[in-house]
């Protein structure tokens, strides 16, 4: 088993003043998306090329592309999304990408015929993955005010079906418990053995708004925040993990928080450690 522990560009939200941040950490895996330009992406491309890192790409490349249309508009009409998607996949396959992530199956809230348009769609990325050589990483997503329909709806998806089309999933443990609460476990190991991005970041409460924070043992019983102890055990389960840190700079989280989390994943979940 091959676990890889990456960083993701929203600790820094992209920002191409801070992308140094990102090749400062001595782990070995950026992933990222939504630069505001061709400028920064070549900014982020020419620190790549003068590090030992790899990289994948979180679609959209840009800020203005399409995020979330490929099943329902959202911004974009579904074949224009597929369009620019796969303009994304033709240019990252010359750029040594490890994978491009999708966020897939999303929907705004309840659908009608939910298999039949995942199935649909599968079909789509699967000719692309084979058309381009470069693996497709499917991240299901909440919809319109929180809502769980296209997280449920992928749990209802036969898992047979899936198989057929040889893609691959990323877990993003926030969305999961936000969808499903005490039967995200549940959810998450059922998809265990096509799991190859987790997402890493708990949840903190604002009002009505919550944010992404760093995981850190203290989360566990401290009444605030989601235990995600039993939902590392299970990923730590699935081969060739990227373990990608995925929460924001709105809380100021510190150095020492964010490693005392890290080091406890390493440590109590992987049975490795690095140097961060």
């Amino acid at each position: 088993m091959t676990h890889t522990i990456g960083i993701s560009g929203s600790t820094i939200m992209s920002n191409e003043k801070k992308f140094n941040e990102l090749f400062q950490k001595k782990i070995t895996h950026i992933e990222i998306g939504e630069f505001e330009n061709e400028q920064a992406f070549q900014r982020f491309l020419q620190l790549h090329r003068n590090s030992n890192k790899t990289f994948g790409i979180h679609s959209p490349v840009f800020r203005s592309g399409s995020k979330y249309d490929l099943l329902e508009k959202f911004q974009h009409s579904p074949e224009k999304a597929w369009h620019l998607f796969e303009q994304e996949i033709r240019r990252l396959v010359q750029l040594d990408a490890k994978y491009i992530l999708v966020h897939f199956p999303y929907f705004q809230g309840t659908a009608q015929n939910p298999e039949i348009l995942i199935e649909q769609g599968l079909k789509r990325l699967s000719e692309l993955q084979l058309k381009y050589n470069l693996p497709i990483v499917c991240e299901p997503k909440l919809g319109l005010d929180r809502s769980p329909k296209g997280i449920e709806y992928l749990d209802a998806f036969p898992l047979a079906s899936w198989k057929k089309y040889g893609l691959k999933l990323c877990i993003d443990i926030g969305d999961y418990l936000l969808a499903a609460d005490e039967n995200a476990l549940e959810m998450i190991q059922k998809w265990k053995d096509h799991i190859k991005v987790v997402h890493l970041h708990n949840i903190e409460f604002m009002n009505d708004k919550y944010i992404w924070i760093p995981i850190h043992p203290s989360h566990e019983d401290d009444g605030k925040h989601y235990p995600i102890k039993e939902i590392l055990h299970v990923l730590a389960e699935s081969p060739d993990i990227y373990w990608v840190l995925e929460h924001t700079p709105h809380s100021n989280p510190s150095k020492t928080f964010i490693d005392e989390g890290l080091h406890w994943l390493m440590n109590d979940f992987l049975d490795t450690d690095i140097l961060i």
